[in-house]
C-alpha cells in the first residue's frame, strides 16, 4: 500500500484590540519573523481547543475563539528538508483575556502587538503571506460561526478510512 498524503493542519489567532494586532516574534530556520499566534493542531484536540492553546503557549495570553476568519492552504518548500510542504490553516478571532506569568514556547522571542501599518512596514519579516491575508480578511469582516466546525467525540480507532 502507498503512503497517504496529508496535509499539515494548523491553527491561527487573529487577536485585535484598541487597533492592534496580538503576534509573535519568533526564531524560525529562516531567521527571526512575525505570526499571528499559531500552530499545529493536536492528536485528540479540535481546531477551537488547539487555537487557544497555541495562544496561551506562545503569548501567555487566554483566548476564545469567537468566529473562524478564513480556512488557508499553501504550500512552501521547505528550507530545512527540501521538499514541499502543504499547510491547512484554520484562522478564528476571538476575546483575549487575562495574561498569564508564564513561559513562552521555545523559539518564541516576545509577544507584540501591532497596527496594520506596522505590520506592512515589516511584511518582508512575516513568517508566511498569510498573517497579512488573515488581518486584512478579519478587517473585511470575513466570519464564519463556530457553529460550522463539527467535531465528533468519537474514540480514536472507532473507524477506519
Amino acid at each position: 500500500m502507498s503512503e497517504v498524503w496529508k496535509p499539515s493542519v494548523t491553527v491561527a489567532a487573529v487577536v485585535e484590540r484598541d487597533g492592534q494586532f496580538l503576534l509573535v516574534e519568533e526564531e524560525t530556520s529562516d531567521g527571526i519573523r512575525f505570526n499571528q499566534p499559531a500552530g499545529h493542531l493536536d492528536p485528540n484536540e479540535s481546531l477551537i481547543e488547539a487555537v487557544a492553546r497555541e495562544t496561551m503557549e506562545e503569548t501567555a495570553h487566554e483566548f476564545a475563539a469567537t468566529a473562524m476568519v478564513g480556512m488557508y492552504m499553501t504550500r512552501y518548500l521547505s528550507s530545512r528538508t527540501n521538499k514541499e510542504v502543504t499547510y491547512l490553516r484554520f484562522a478564528f478571532c476571538g476575546k483575549v483575556g487575562a495574561r498569564h506569568e508564564r513561559p513562552l514556547d521555545e523559539g518564541i522571542l516576545r509577544a507584540v502587538w501591532m497596527t496594520r501599518e506596522e505590520m506592512l512596514a515589516c511584511e518582508s519579516k512575516h513568517r508566511s503571506p498569510l498573517v497579512m491575508r488573515c488581518v486584512d480578511d478579519y478587517l473585511a469582516g470575513q466570519r464564519a460561526p463556530l457553529s460550522l466546525i463539527y467535531t465528533h467525540p468519537s474514540v480514536i480507532g472507532a473507524f477506519s478510512g
